[in-house]
């Protein structure tokens, strides 16, 4: 008995489309391997589309009052919170992940930042204005950019997606948001609740691949192009924008650094940094994947974090034990166990570092230790749920290995000594510093990072200026 595949469309101007030539692809659940929908192959034709209807609608909803942005974003925001069991099961079928850890740890911080975006419309402000020069007043007027082309990833499909297009929104823009072409299925639901609280055209979404996503940066219409991916992904992104001198907000990749010194509460870190490692099998940019520890406890800590994998658990979404579901898709997974393959001599593998059985795309929560800081696995991002350890000898040393990457977007430092901390967290090269604790997020505060990490900020004020631009207006008082 052959099941009938769901069917996915864009929203485009405020209708559910097919691609305009009919092209479709196959969207797989990564527990099980198997197909569950097919989502529209985006081609020209359907980006010149979403991007007109969102131009048509950038005038009307530049010219909204803030107030009136932010009674949408509420509503929108009381709605994914009224349909919340829906956009659960449909992040967990998109990506495998455990229901209740998605409902309890992604849905609450994904409501409460479109409502801190909703706040932040009513902030949309200049400087006061005054007279820099006899006889003329001037005034800073913040505006929204135009249409922002946008593009989500598949570690978190609706949470990016909301980090996009909510700040966006909020400061009066437009958006064509293209979800990834293997998690589309969330993002498709969100636009059917938001349907019928925003004006046509404000919010449109287009699924696809690569090229999809290549049209829509490359396409005149966009004032801006914001990506969430890999570093070949935002260089490819930065390139073509730069053709037409759009603005680009970059957030890519990680490998944050985990500075476990000798007076550290070995326990606590050990329990944090597992989870911290291991949340969403890895597939985060800001993971606790590079531990580096002190010499004098590092077999201690190797043996317990060892346990500690031991004792994590991956397996089906609906298993309220797991911590973890499965790696996104094949090429993941194959990426992930590679890098394990190919791993120098000199390196153990403590705990993991296989697959867990043979349906879905699962992986056993892995510890490597014995490593150098020029080995591939300490140099290159895994995205799995992989942490390696290295062993240091004092502080000058810990902070060499800690920026010695090209990735500059998270870090954190574990220790009881408050002017050690205070000093590495100055010296760390990276957009985030935690200090004996990591991965916490909240709105108010800014997340982006430096050097190959990229560029702009998501979430605070500093995000929602991201999404704006500043006109000077110089007025003669003489009339």
């Amino acid at each position: 008995m052959t099941t009938e595949l769901r069917r996915l469309r864009n929203y485009i101007g405020g209708e559910f489309k097919d691609a305009a030539d009919g092209r479709t692809t196959e969207v797989v659940n990564p527990a099980t391997g198997e197909a569950y929908a097919t989502a529209p192959l985006s081609g020209q034709a359907d980006v010149d589309a979403a991007m007109a209807a969102a131009a048509a609608a950038f005038p009307g909803w530049r010219d909204t009052t803030p107030s009136e942005r932010q009674k949408a974003l509420l509503k929108i925001a009381d709605a994914f919170e009224a349909r919340a069991d829906e956009l659960v099961a449909a992040e967990s079928e998109n990506t495998g992940k455990p229901l209740g850890l998605t409902a309890s740890e992604e849905l609450p911080p994904m409501v409460d930042q479109i409502r801190f975006f909703a706040g932040a419309a009513r902030l949309l402000e200049g400087r006061s204005a005054g007279e820099y020069m006899d006889g003329m007043t001037s005034i800073v007027r913040r505006e929204p950019v135009g249409v922002c082309a946008q593009v989500a990833p598949w570690n978190y499909p609706m949470m990016m997606a909301v980090w996009k297009f909510a700040p966006a929104i909020a400061a009066g823009n437009t958006v064509v948001l293209k979800p990834s072409d293997t998690t589309p299925a969330s993002t498709v639901l969100m636009a059917e609740i938001i349907d019928s609280v925003l004006p046509k055209g404000v919010f449109n979404v287009v699924c696809g691949d690569r090229e999809t996503g290549k049209a829509m940066v490359e396409h005149s219409i966009p004032a801006m192009a914001s990506i969430t991916g890999s570093v070949r992904a935002g260089m490819q992104v930065a390139e073509s924008a730069s053709k037409d001198v759009k603005r680009v907000h970059l957030e890519l990749g990680g490998k944050a650094p985990v500075v476990v010194f000798q007076d550290a509460d070995l326990a606590k870190a050990v329990e944090d940094i597992a989870v911290a490692g291991y949340f969403n099998a890895g597939q985060d940019c800001t993971a606790a994947t590079r531990v580096l520890v002190h010499e004098s406890i590092h077999d201690e800590f190797v043996a317990a974090l060892a346990k500690a994998a031991s004792d994590t658990k991956t397996g089906q979404p609906d298993d309220e034990d797991v911590l973890y579901g499965p790696l996104n898709n094949p090429n993941q997974l194959k990426q992930v166990a590679g890098f394990i393959e190919r791993l120098p001599a000199h390196a153990k593998v403590e705990a993991g570092g296989h697959r867990v059985g043979d349906k879905g795309y699962f992986y056993a929560p892995t510890v490597v230790s014995g490593l150098k800081q020029d080995d591939e696995i300490i140099q290159n991002e895994v995205f799995g749920p992989v942490i390696t350890v290295q062993s240091f000898t004092d502080e000058a040393q810990a902070l060499d290995y800690a920026n010695g990457v090209e990735f500059a977007l998270a870090s954190s430092v574990w220790t009881k000594d408050h002017g050690r901390a205070m000093r590495m967290s100055k010296n760390l090269d990276f957009g985030c510093v935690w200090i004996n604790t990591h991965i916490p997020l909240v709105a108010e505060m800014p997340h982006g990072g430096f050097k190959k990490s990229g560029y702009g900020k998501d979430l605070s004020a500093y995000g929602f200026e991201d999404y704006t631009r500043i006109k000077h207006v110089m007025t003669s008082l003489d009339g």
